[in-house]
């Protein structure tokens, strides 16, 4: 990173968003840097939180994150007394500049964030400041590479994934993963001031309830982070081997702590490619998501049409099934009763667990657009409301990919098979028996379809088809091929 120059402000606010920790930061360390005084804010957003449920794990884990947050800047500062962060509940585009005129610093520092909501917001708010006399500086803090930096030969977006990873590769160095040294210059770190001497507020404070995350096991914080980053990287190298089996504990679980900034894409990043260039193929496969993460968040900046309407135009012409028989579909995907065991025990594990397993993530969503021909920003929006890690680039690249209406998607004639999905990912029905435990007693063979079970083992494992599990509400083979019939529209205008 560039050395720092010397300050040019007397002093300055960072406001945190979805950047919740003191290592590695892009904004604290600027505002580090440039002010000889930093303060530290921030915004539960009313314009967010107002329309979520009252009950929502990802309040609750910034709520304790925030928690810890507060206290490492106070060992990082120095300060035995009180706690740092000032934090508001309200609509940011006008705590913030209300706050920054009330400390009356100069300059306000975060973080991009390149959701078309967001940029509006903080379109506001840097015109507000602005006719305070104060200015806005925002940084890269979220990947690795943003925006333009990776672009085509003609200097346009990617579009599709490959080449964009090899021009990936080739652009990054030790520098783009490097790391903001914030640690050095803590003492600028300002204490709470008077008037804003209060602690972070309750859930209830928020008007919000407790979700259970130390019931889930879902740690919190950089400190959690760390701690799910280095039981990871003890397994990385077979990552390549047991990311797609959803009863195995393959993946980092890290998702919700990049989503939130709890720890460094680029210590991550740097991580992973440091092992991968060791001859890791685990490694090599996780920088590979990594990368795809990269993607999507540029993809949303050049193409914010993507959060209403398809990456491909042509997809916006497929007529999905509508009225009250698609509506009682759609209510029996999202609370788990399909008749389908895999797709079930994956919707009980995000209704349950605000987690699902990535390749269980395509499973349903083939189901959903493909089996039972319903919009995908039905799904979308579903995930969106249930995700821990709900990310809105993330999310839409991988429903537009599923409903192959996206980019680099996969073919619309590629439609998942439910059971096979079943028998090849969950052979021994671990994961199938942990959220359906109603099939628990079927034999291996018969658990994946239990429709096609002998009555014998129905009996025998107590299922009874319609009662205590459904029966698959569509026939694969039926919906296969009124999927690429509804699909033709594309076929022909392509």
């Amino acid at each position: 990173m560039q050395p720092p120059s010397a300050p040019s402000y007397s002093s300055g606010l960072v406001w945190f968003r979805r950047d919740l920790r003191t290592e590695d930061q892009a904004a604290l360390y600027h505002a580090l840097t440039q002010c000889q005084q930093v303060h530290c804010a921030f915004v539960f957003d009313t314009d967010i939180l107002d329309a979520l449920p009252r009950t929502d794990r990802r309040v609750e884990f910034i709520r304790e994150t925030l928690v810890e947050l507060d206290a490492a800047l106070r060992t990082l500062s120095g300060h035995d007394h009180g706690g740092l962060i000032v934090v508001h509940h309200a609509a940011a585009a006008d705590a913030v500049p209300d706050l920054a005129a009330a400390l009356d610093v100069e300059a306000v520092y975060t973080n991009h964030d390149d959701e078309p909501q967001a940029i509006a917001r903080d379109a506001s708010v840097r015109t507000r400041l602005a006719a305070q006399g104060r200015a806005l500086h925002t940084f890269k803090d979220h990947t690795v590479f943003e925006r333009s930096e990776v672009m085509t030969q003609a200097g346009h977006p990617y579009s599709v994934f490959t080449p964009y990873k090899n021009a990936w590769l080739k652009k990054v160095d030790a520098f783009y993963l490097s790391s903001y040294p914030v640690e050095r210059h803590a003492a600028r770190l300002a204490p709470r001031p008077a008037g804003h001497r209060r602690p972070v507020p309750t859930l209830a404070a928020l008007g919000f309830e407790p979700a259970g995350l130390a019931q889930l096991k879902i740690p919190t914080g950089s400190q959690g982070a760390h701690q799910l980053l280095a039981d990871f990287i003890e397994r990385i190298d077979k990552y390549e081997d047991t990311r797609n089996f959803p009863a195995v504990k393959g993946p980092s679980y890290l998702s919700v702590h990049l989503r939130f900034g709890t720890i460094s894409p680029r210590l991550l990043a740097r991580t992973a490619h440091e092992r991968a260039s060791q001859g890791s193929p685990g490694a090599a496969t996780w920088l590979s998501e990594l990368i795809w993460r990269d993607f999507y968040f540029q993809i949303l900046y050049h193409h914010p049409h993507v959060v209403t309407d398809s990456f491909k135009p042509a997809y916006d012409a497929i007529a999905w099934e509508t009225g009250p028989e698609a509506d009682a579909l759609f209510a029996a995907w999202c609370e788990g009763r399909t008749g389908y065991p895999l797709v079930d025990a994956a919707m009980a594990q995000i209704n349950q667990t605000g987690y699902m397993h990535n390749r269980l993530r395509m499973v349903v969503a083939s189901f959903l657009v493909k089996d039972l021909g319903l919009d995908w920003r039905r799904g979308e929006a579903y995930f969106a409301l249930q995700l821990n890690d709900f990310d809105l680039s993330a999310n839409n690249g991988g429903w537009q990919w599923a409903s192959s209406s996206g980019c680099d998607a996969q073919p619309y004639f590629r439609i998942f098979n439910p059971v096979s999905q079943s028998e090849k990912f969950d052979p021994e029905g671990k994961f199938i028996r942990r959220y359906l435990p109603q099939l628990a007693g079927l034999p291996n063979a018969a658990l994946h379809a239990p429709w096609k079970a002998k009555p014998l083992e129905l009996q025998s494992a107590g299922v009874q088809l319609g009662g205590n599990y459904p029966l698959p509400i569509v026939d694969h083979d039926t919906a296969r091929q009124q999927t690429l019939e509804r699909y033709a529209v594309v076929k022909a205008s392509a």
